[in-house]
């Protein structure tokens, strides 16, 4: 992973000048917390921004020259803990089930302890009117008050102390209400004599039932990072080296260097991105791309670190380790996108910051109100706690994050990389998708299908010459010249002041000859004149859906002769149309290609619009008069040309197949190139958007509904503590309902 880890084990990553912490926050118990540490650490001198996420329990801090420590020293004043994560070490999850047995230690103590209380309130709701005597009560009582129940008030001193007020004041002030007004009965009691109402049981209960919403809605949570930790787990911790001299050694991955050959057996995982020396196998690679099949993978093809070897013995040659690996790349862009916050998220931070305040004076107001109507002081406190205990703003906290975090972990087991939550919303409002052709479209791995020499001319000619110009270029049509030029043995020759022309083609000098090789565009800025016979030629050619590029004497300013090109559609690809459509999603078909090969293209994948013979610059303006028509454009395309149009767009979705620059331009990487995994990916974008506004709806709900009901005497005290506890569980367990997700294509 790209960052430099402290000795204080804190995530630091350097963005140019900037550099990002990552933190885990301990003690947020709400959407209010998260909000008070994000809002003292964007208050600091040097940061940038600041995002913290209530569901991961993470903050992540961008600034200039921040020090960890006044970070770490700005969440501790605010009444939070925090510390540096150490993403290679397993304190963490050590950590985070250590407290998850606390928990439920504290639990089974406090139903233990509360379980009489329970009976005797059982009895009353029978009919019969039997109580514990009053100290046995107290007893039971206490220590599940102030020993369990301690923690909800060092957090709300805590954030008492910073000026704030969490969901952990409302719970403490609304069971000690109970607690306190029976202890003042009690001993009333005893001093005058009588058999009071006691309130212990209500007080017992609702901190044993938060705490047991609390341990069912942290297990929860943690399986929505649950994707995130399987990526990480990928990464082996040893591999086996082998020397120039032909021994073994098992060394530690990290101790890898670039060029060294890594000895991978049948069925272990691969430790390394590398180049196959020696070896055939079949790879499964379904935790990094999503493709379900092995793939069979030989001497020069390129394996993944993380995947998994088949029967065959590889000797592979290692090209990448550590951050540049590609396992590395995906761990840091899932990560990156579920510790983001989406906009609408910011809607419910404001709403967080006052919720408290608010329902502090809701309550007082109902003590109040229930005072001055006559009714007892027992009873009015007692529907004053019902509305502290049931607004628990946790649930509208969790609805955004949890959501996210499950929707980008889904997407990630099926090879769709979301790199960020703004990513994530935009994607759902895309009503219009642009697709560029080769590559993306079509399989990118062209063949020649027709040699054609002009008058004075021949084909044997035109490949030959045409071979000098491409060798060395990575172009599909270049390795398509070269695969024929091979295949006939053709000796290539020797070309000099080799120049790329975006959009038009290649230049060179060949023999002394000044020759061009590329699209039309070529000719008609060189004025050049076809002679019939070929032009017609080309135009059949075009017409079947075929590729032509010239090859053209710049010095002589005639053709050679010209060279078509078939490239196969993918199969996925009509069916990814299809699947649009069905989403009421317009395609259009933006490619450098001619108009011949485009329109039947379009034809025969039902694409709605075409634009052709487009530079790269033509694409991003193409989109750019697309978005103008009140449309909003999603780009699809995977080479250098389409960088531009990728970032012109709403939405740019990249083929991890193609550039490593079109990748860094986009905001979505589909991790194999099945243009099927487009619908999918705004698929899994809208389902997980639904899933925030039922976990919103919910919170609104329970809250809204909730508090007028307890506020009227309608809720107990202990009924409201249920009903704050299962909101929380109800919302996060509703966002890991994403984790069943499949891709449409796949269903």
């Amino acid at each position: 992973m790209d960052q430099t880890v402290s000795p204080d084990a804190i995530q630091a990553t350097s963005k140019g000048d900037a550099t990002s912490y990552d933190l885990a926050i301990e003690g947020m118990t709400c959407a209010s917390c998260s909000g008070r540490v994000e809002r003292a650490l964007r208050k600091l001198p040097g940061v940038d921004e600041a995002s913290v996420n209530l569901a991961s329990e993470t903050a992540r801090v961008t600034g200039h020259g921040v020090s960890r420590d006044v970070l770490i020293a700005a969440v501790e004043k605010a009444g939070y803990g925090a510390r540096g994560i150490d993403p290679t070490a397993p304190d963490d999850a050590v950590r985070h089930d250590q407290a998850a047995r606390r928990d439920v230690i504290d639990l089974v103590a406090a139903a233990t302890l509360t379980a009489p209380l329970i009976v005797t309130m059982i009895a009353e709701l029978a009919g019969l009117h039997w109580m514990l005597p009053g100290w046995l009560a107290l007893a039971f009582a206490t220590p599940v008050q102030f020993w369990i129940g301690g923690r909800f008030y060092v957090a709300g001193f805590k954030a008492l102390r910073a000026g704030a007020a969490n969901m952990d004041v409302l719970v403490a002030l609304g069971t000690s209400a109970a607690y306190f007004m029976s202890l003042y009965l009690l001993i009333r009691a005893w001093l005058g004599g009588g058999t009071p109402d006691l309130y212990f049981d209500s007080s017992a209960v609702v901190i044993t039932l938060i705490l047991a919403g609390r341990i069912l809605e942290s297990r929860a949570r943690r399986e929505t990072g649950a994707a995130l930790r399987a990526l990480t787990a990928l990464r082996p911790d040893r591999a086996i080296r082998r020397a120039p001299d032909g021994s073994e050694r098992d060394i530690p991955t990290a101790d890898l260097r670039r060029g060294d050959i890594v000895v991978i057996r049948p069925g272990a995982r691969i430790a390394v991105d590398g180049v196959i020396r020696e070896g055939e196998s079949q790879v499964d690679l379904s935790m990094i791309t999503g493709e379900s099949i092995p793939v069979a993978r030989g001497r020069g093809d390129a394996v993944t670190g993380g995947a998994i070897n088949g029967d065959g013995l590889l000797l592979v040659e290692t090209t990448a380790v550590g951050a540049e690996t590609t396992l590395a790349r995906i761990v840091r862009l899932v990560e990156t996108a579920q510790a983001a916050k989406a906009p609408i998220q910011k809607l419910v931070d404001r709403v967080a910051a006052v919720f408290v305040p608010a329902v502090l004076a809701i309550a007082l107001v109902t003590l109040i109100a229930w005072l001055m109507v006559g009714l007892t002081p027992e009873t009015a406190i007692l529907r004053a706690v019902a509305v502290l205990v049931i607004a628990c703003p946790c649930a509208l906290g969790l609805a955004t994050p949890t959501a996210i975090m499950a929707g980008t972990g889904v997407a990630a087991g099926h090879g769709i990389l979301i790199r960020d939550a703004e990513t994530l919303e935009r994607a759902r409002t895309v009503d219009t998708i642009a697709f560029d052709k080769t590559g993306t479209l079509t399989e990118g791995k062209p063949d020649i299908i027709a040699l054609d020499a002009a008058t004075g001319s021949d084909p044997a000619t035109v490949l030959r010459l045409a071979a000098g110009l491409q060798r060395g270029s990575d172009h599909p049509l270049a390795q398509a010249v070269i695969r024929r030029a091979a295949a006939e043995t053709v000796t290539i020759p020797a070309a000099t002041e080799v120049q790329s022309r975006p959009g038009r083609g290649v230049q060179a000098v060949i023999e002394g000859q000044a020759l061009a090789l590329g699209s039309i565009r070529l000719i008609d800025e060189a004025g050049i004149v076809l002679e019939a016979p070929l032009a017609a030629r080309a135009k059949a050619l075009e017409a079947d859906g075929r590729t032509i590029s010239w090859l053209i004497d710049r010095g002589e300013r005639r053709v050679i002769g010209l060279i078509a090109f078939g490239d196969a559609l993918k199969p996925t690809a009509a069916t990814a149309i299809a699947a649009l459509h069905a989403r009421d999603i317009r395609v259009a078909l933006l490619t450098g290609d001619n108009q011949g090969s485009a329109a039947a293209a379009a034809r025969s994948l039902g694409i709605d619009e075409v634009m052709a013979a487009l530079l790269p610059e033509d694409k991003a303006i193409a989109i750019g008069r697309l978005r103008e028509q009140g449309r909003i454009v999603a780009m699809v395309g995977d080479g250098v040309n389409d960088a531009p149009a990728l970032a012109a767009a709403d939405l740019g979705i990249a083929m991890a197949t193609g550039s490593d620059i079109a990748m860094h331009t986009a905001g979505i990487t589909l991790m194999r190139g099945d243009p099927a995994l487009v619908a999918a990916a705004i698929d899994i974008s809208r389902r997980t958007f639904g899933k925030i506004r039922q976990g919103l709806f919910w919170a609104f709900a329970f809250n809204t509904l909730g508090i007028p009901l307890a506020a009227f005497g309608v809720l107990t005290p202990v009924i409201a503590g249920a009903a704050m506890a299962a909101s929380s569980v109800i919302v996060v367990t509703n966002a890991l309902m994403l984790r069943r997700w499949q891709p449409p294509a796949v269903q």
